[in-house]
């Protein structure tokens, strides 16, 4: 099999045990109405976990719902909870709303999040604080309001759909990219603080993957959308294949894992272990802002 996670990763999935450590866990995944979300309901749903899912979309949600139903659940086992992540005001009552369906929660899968195409000078400040409000404030908010549940029942895991951007630099992608870092600054002092508690925290830092991302994805201009469809013909990974690698980081606890296809994933480890190198060497020769983008939209 080739390579297409970091190392850690490779060897879990390679364990064959994730059904056993997620059976009967509660799950709630907020962003399940497409892409990731969709498809990370349907791994976890054939491995026996109970489900929340959450999006904009309640048409979306119940057909998901139906999907996940096919794959042995029960209509007790599956709670649809459509609302907006930016929508903070009504972010307790979604929680008192699972814990009186379920009674306890297990795992709070963030998400929701959309992504972004412009140039760096080109961006709106409203855009930053727009697409900040989603990928960043809402998963904080919603976070808050979650962990006191986990503290009094003495466990949790919080995971976190970041992105290999959030490790490096993407080019024409600013808000994006700063709005990914920003998550693994956040939550890697909440593990820190967490320490003893039982509080586990997993950082997922998928690469190019297919999906219907960019056609709802940022510009730079508020209220526009990027609106172009991913091409079949681009190299990224299946998204049920990113979608199984997630549930074998949330099933062993991982703290944080890269998930892609080379040749993102070496660059993954360059970033990670030489910085300058990659930054003083590869940077302008070959890592060029072009090349960067061709490599992000699995086009090289």
């Amino acid at each position: 099999m080739k390579a297409d996670c970091d190392l850690t990763l490779y060897f879990y999935d390679n364990k064959n045990d994730i059904r056993k450590l997620l059976r009967n866990k509660v799950v709630w995944i907020t962003g399940a109405s497409s892409g990731l979300g969709e498809y990370l309901a349907y791994e976890l749903a054939d491995n026996g976990c109970k489900l929340i899912i959450s999006g904009t979309s309640e048409e979306r949600l119940n057909a998901v719902k139906s999907q996940c139903l096919k794959k042995g659940l029960s209509e007790d086992d599956v709670l649809v909870l459509p609302f907006n992540v930016t929508d903070f005001d009504v972010h307790d009552d979604c929680v008192k709303k699972v814990l009186q369906k379920f009674e306890k929660l297990d795992i709070l899968v963030n998400n929701a999040g959309r992504s972004q195409r412009a140039s760096f000078a080109e961006i709106d400040v409203k855009v930053d604080k727009e697409l900040f409000d989603i990928n960043v404030f809402g998963t904080l908010n919603l976070t808050r309001k979650v962990l006191p549940h986990f503290l009094e029942n003495k466990g949790g895991q919080f995971v976190v759909t970041s992105s290999c951007v959030g490790k490096m630099g993407a080019a024409f992608s600013a808000s994006y990219t700063g709005s990914k870092h920003a998550l693994h600054g956040y939550f890697e002092t909440l593990r820190t603080e967490m320490t003893g508690k039982n509080v586990d925290v997993t950082l997922l830092c998928p690469g190019p993957i297919f999906s219907h991302f960019l056609e709802n994805a940022f510009t730079g201009k508020s209220g526009q959308k990027f609106g172009k469809p991913t091409d079949p013909k681009d190299r990224r990974m299946p998204t049920d294949r990113c979608a199984r690698l997630m549930a074998v980081a949330i099933a062993h606890k991982l703290d944080e894992v890269w998930i892609c296809q080379q040749p993102n994933l070496l660059f993954f480890y360059l970033v990670q272990y030489t910085p300058t190198f990659f930054r003083k060497v590869l940077i302008g020769k070959f890592y060029t802002p072009e090349r960067a983008e061709k490599l992000r939209e699995g086009r090289w």
